[in-house]
């Protein structure tokens, strides 16, 4: 009996989730119910309900509020016309489900109700004076009945829309005004009228659709977006039938040349939107506005000589639709144009020449982060802002900070501002790999934070190395004692010729059975340990042999004085000292304490660090990086083996504008991790690259 209650137990907490929701939406429940209730009495769920005798008693419309029938909105509401509408309908209420759990029952029955009475009554409004003018579609509609949620439906949707974060509010409005302009425009029944009032009606109130609050690559997207948009309504409306305010046309009527040609230029200008370019934006609003004065002079033409024009040019209705939509992206370019000015990609200059002299520098008069020394190697380009330099490297159309930017802390948030207006306007898309907390802090309102690796960090005042913990090190220092092991810290360039072959050989023959050239980016090769700031710490057999060695980088606190050091390079000679790696790193750590550092970073492996599961999509395709590389670079053994020195840590992370710059986000960070790498080789060692441009 008590294994059975708590069978029970569970499988009631195993619903529980369900539950909550659903007690969280009584209204749009209750709604839904007496929807299908009413399917059912009236059979409208398996017939349709206009052929019903009660379809003229129940639904509204102009007709109805001539004869007197004022309780027809409230009725109409509960009926479904045919039997295939009950899906979309059904579906419509999502919106008032997310309404009401986000915001409460109260409101989202205000919001449906308001926006269905609205819809009808503003829709029957319309068409008093619109059927007054010499205009077939309006007089048709004022004829015309209808029934269903729909309009307050929509309104539910386009409030809950309003309730997303950016960018998506901007998205989700953008969905929403092209149905709405899509229906209205070439369907053009009752309900697309009805659905246009409530959408006007919902942006009266919450005003959440703000182009100018948006960012510039979200206007760019959007831009990009619409021209695709226009291009897929023109072909549709060729190969199907439309009865639009301007009339009706048949499938196959359309100007075929005409369609072939918007395709053409639509194909050719998409990308140049989508990076900001002047160019693009200057063809689309040529574009434009040839589309409106050739429907202009055609109308011209058909007052004039009406017949002519018919044989001449044909149904004109197609065209007088798109030239409206082609009107609102005209209005809208010219409100977004200071998002189009990329012009061709280059370097970024900041206020001045910038090279890794000036980084040192910088570094060793504000100090820096325990990864900042890896701005002063190869292959990095450097933005100086008004109160510092941000390093990066550009990938596949993607510019990715390495770590922090470099500066005074007070200057962080305007150095990343900077830099990211920089990016964006020649059309890169902005990220910062590595970066710490105190980036994130800083970082633009709206932007994601996602922790991939976690820095290891030794504090070395007081270190004893007393204890169980440090039981292995111990062990390390004992086994290099009876072997004769001999330790010394000292730089590349003051070693002797023998020594640095010895260095070369061992680093070569690492990287020769890896299939895959040396990691860059976050990972350094012997080639950084050149510089005279970088340190090796070298373990030398009795015979005179490297078995193995670290390179440290500094890491410089405000003033110049050297706070810690960072570990890069790990090498060991194969069939050397068996616990090399131990001793180097526990003699490093006694020597640095005793010189007065206060830390010894043993970085964070990159890629290995083990997401959260709801951290989202960048997290999965850096778990696939990650997986890929794993047994061609053993990241995740690297962070488990530096567990051994009881370090304490601190996340590192990606910051990201959102994610649909996720995929060429991935694309780069492979690049940069792997720049000399052949897709063969990335095929041979398992690596899914997609590739950017």
């Amino acid at each position: 009996m008590t294994t059975g209650t708590a069978v029970a137990a569970e499988a009631v907490g195993r619903r529980s989730p369900l539950l909550t929701v659903l007690r969280g939406i009584p209204v749009t429940i209750a709604t839904i119910a007496v929807l299908l209730i009413v399917g059912v009495i009236s059979q409208s769920l398996w017939r349709p309900f206009e052929d019903q005798p009660a379809f003229e008693v129940v639904a509204y419309g102009l007709p109805a509020f001539e004869a007197g029938r004022w309780w027809t909105p409230l009725t109409g509401t509960f009926f479904v016309v045919e039997p295939w509408v009950f899906i979309p309908t059904l579906l419509g209420f999502a919106g008032m489900a997310f309404l009401e759990h986000r915001r409460g029952s109260r409101v989202a029955l205000l919001y449906f109700w308001l926006g269905q009475l609205f819809a009808i009554f503003a829709t029957a409004a319309f068409l008093v004076g619109a059927r007054l003018l010499p205009w077939p579609w309006a007089i048709e509609l004022a004829q015309g009945m209808d029934v269903g949620p729909s309009g307050g439906t929509m309104a539910c949707i386009a409030a809950a829309v309003g309730l997303l974060a950016a960018p998506w509010r901007q998205r989700g409005w953008v969905v929403v005004f092209v149905y709405a302009s899509i229906s209205l425009l070439f369907l053009g029944t009752l309900a697309d009228v009805e659905h246009a009032f409530a959408i006007l009606l919902v942006l009266g109130i919450d005003r959440s659709f703000r182009i100018q609050r948006t960012t510039i690559r979200e206007q760019r997207l959007l831009a990009f977006a619409t021209i695709l948009a226009l291009g897929i309504i023109q072909i549709l409306t060729l190969l199907i039938p439309t009865n639009g305010p301007f009339g009706s046309t048949e499938p196959l009527e359309g100007p075929w040349i005409d369609v072939a040609i918007d395709t053409v230029v639509i194909v050719l200008i998409a990308r140049g939107l989508r990076r900001g370019r002047r160019w693009a934006w200057v063809v689309s609003l040529v574009w434009m506005s040839l589309s409106v004065i050739t429907v202009a002079l055609i109308l011209v033409l058909v007052i004039v000589d009406p017949k002519a024009v018919a044989t001449d040019i044909g149904d004109i209705d197609v065209s007088l639709s798109s030239t409206v939509l082609s009107i609102a992206f005209f209005v809208y370019l010219i409100a977004t144009r200071r998002a189009f000015r990329a012009r061709r990609r280059r370097a970024l200059a900041g206020a001045g020449a910038t090279d890794p002299a000036d980084v040192k520098a910088m570094l060793a008069a504000d100090g820096g982060g325990t990864l900042s020394w890896m701005a002063t190697w190869d292959g990095m380009d450097y933005l100086r802002t008004s109160t510092g330099i941000v390093p990066f490297q550009t990938h596949a159309g993607v510019a990715i900070v390495l770590a922090d930017p470099l500066g005074p802390a007070d200057g962080i948030r305007t150095s990343i501002d900077e830099f990211v207006t920089a990016t964006e306007a020649q059309g890169l898309i902005p990220c910062f790999f590595s970066a710490s907390g105190a980036t994130r802090d800083a970082a633009p309102e709206g932007w994601r934070a996602l922790v991939v690796a976690d820095d290891t960090i030794v504090d070395l005042p007081g270190l004893t190395f007393q204890g169980k913990p440090w039981a292995r090190v111990r062990q390390a220092f004992s086994r290099a004692e009876r072997d004769g092991m001999t330790f010394r810290v000292s730089t590349l360039s003051a070693e002797p010729w023998g020594i640095r072959q010895q260095l070369r050989a061992i680093s070569e023959s690492w990287v020769g059975d890896k299939g895959l050239p040396e990691m860059r980016f976050t990972l350094g090769t012997l080639q950084e340990a050149e510089d005279p700031e970088v340190r090796l710490a070298l373990a030398i057999s009795p015979q005179g042999d490297v078995d193995g060695f670290l390179s440290w980088l500094p890491v410089f606190g405000p003033g110049g004085g050297h706070r810690g050091w960072t570990l890069d390079l790990m090498r060991r000679r194969d069939g050397g000292f068996p616990v090399v790696m131990e001793f180097l790193i526990g003699t490093s750590a006694r020597t640095f304490r005793d010189e007065g550092a206060e830390i010894m970073s043993l970085s964070g492996a990159p890629l290995a660090h083990e997401a959260e599961p709801d951290a989202g999509a960048i997290a999965s395709l850096l778990g696939q990086l990650s997986a890929s590389l794993e047994p061609v670079y053993g990241f995740k053994s690297l962070h488990q083996f530096k567990t051994k020195f009881n370090p304490r840590y601190e996340p590192i992370y990606l910051l990201y504008r959102d994610e649909g710059d996720l995929s060429r986000i991935a694309a780069g960070l492979t690049r940069a991790f792997l720049p000399d790498a052949t897709l063969r080789q990335f095929a041979a060692a398992g690596v899914d690259l997609v590739r950017g441009r």
